[in-house]
């Protein structure tokens, strides 16, 4: 899978088991009311990639912190990461996440919004947790780091639920780089970085550094995601086929085709993206991406997204100097060749 080590995917398996396990143990039964805790926990035990906590624990690792330290701060990441996901699907009106139906066509849209409510809710309990892992006045520091990313993901968000609301055709690269930073670098790349960083250092690493790296590992992330979204295998991807083009979502790829199309062909995706999502069929939308396969926007994307990682990797020697030669910092730089090859 995705030319990635065999070791840099045993690491990855471990860092994000750890941080799943932990995250578990905050809904434990008779914790809660089967009708919350079942759902809440149904894609925790799903797996996943188990990015953002790997990143935060490998991070507090590569500093020189132990990873007990930074595994409160990586189940919140998780949890909270997991809530996203059932509000994102409720809101895109997704059916399959990590190859199983969505909570809410499983459980129905009611109780999945409150599982995904409660998700956020004991990601505070790990936040807590933290006072007695690493002290008052650092887990101050991290709770700091929570409350931007929040701040920035839900706006993130919001921008792009507006602009399918909106139906926006006016959007340019700049403007979607600009979203990802908000909706998806912050909560996944740049905080775990950040908080694995002040965890591992004590807080005395200057985390500047970390904002172009996070930035550039979290777009080429991103990017890579929405590639897949097309051209990936739905049983490896675990998603549907063709979903976010099916939503209206204004990908990089969306935006290149409506600069890049003809005037016929560019008014055939303006008429495509003011349909109802129910009315954006599947041959509707194979015929959309038969369009971004001539003119090149798919092609665009992929090479976008290496040409970021490729900065990334650039970026990351400046964020990571202080850090010595170990299997943590040598697993964060194979990270970034992985974000751009990964088949799912």
């Amino acid at each position: 899978m995705s030319g990635a080590s065999p070791q840099f995917l045993e690491q990855l398996e471990t860092y994000a088991s750890q941080a799943r396990i932990v995250a578990a143990s905050y809904l434990p039964e008779g914790g809660f009311s089967p009708y919350l805790r079942v759902p809440a926990s149904e894609y925790l035990h799903r797996g996943g990639k188990g990015l953002r906590p790997a990143l935060c624990l490998a991070t507090c690792s590569a500093f020189g912190g132990e990873v007990g330290a930074a595994l409160p701060s990586a189940a919140a990441i998780e949890l909270l990461h997991t809530a996203f996901l059932v509000h994102d699907d409720v809101e895109d009106d997704s059916d399959l996440r990590r190859g199983e139906p969505t909570l809410h066509q499983k459980y129905g849209r009611a109780l999945a919004i409150n599982a995904g409510d409660g998700l956020a809710v004991v990601a505070l309990s790990a936040l807590r947790d933290n006072e007695r892992a690493i002290g008052r006045r650092l887990a101050a520091r991290v709770w700091s780091e929570f409350d931007f990313m929040a701040r920035q993901t839900v706006d993130g968000q919001a921008c792009e639920l507006g602009w399918q609301r909106d139906r926006r055709t006016d959007l340019t690269p700049d403007d979607y780089l600009e979203l990802i930073m908000k909706k998806t670098c912050w909560y996944t790349t740049l905080l775990p970085l950040r908080v694995g960083a002040l965890i591992g250092s004590r807080g005395a690493l200057d985390l500047e550094p970390m904002l172009r790296f996070g930035f550039f590992l979290g777009a080429a992330f991103q990017i890579r995601d929405d590639v897949l979204n097309l051209t990936g295998s739905q049983a490896l991807y675990g998603k549907e086929a063709l979903g976010d083009l099916r939503e209206g979502k204004r990908t990089l790829m969306l935006i290149h085709l409506l600069a890049a199309a003809n005037p016929h062909d560019r008014k055939q995706v303006v008429g495509y993206l003011a349909l109802d999502p129910a009315q954006r069929s599947g041959d509707v939308a194979e015929h959309v991406l038969a369009m971004m396969d001539d003119h090149g926007s798919v092609a665009f994307a992929d090479e976008f997204a290496r040409g970021i990682a490729r900065a990334a990797g650039v970026a990351f020697e400046e964020a990571f100097a202080a850090a010595p030669d170990s299997p943590a910092r040598r697993f964060i730089r194979e990270l970034v060749t992985y974000m751009v090859e990964r088949d799912r």
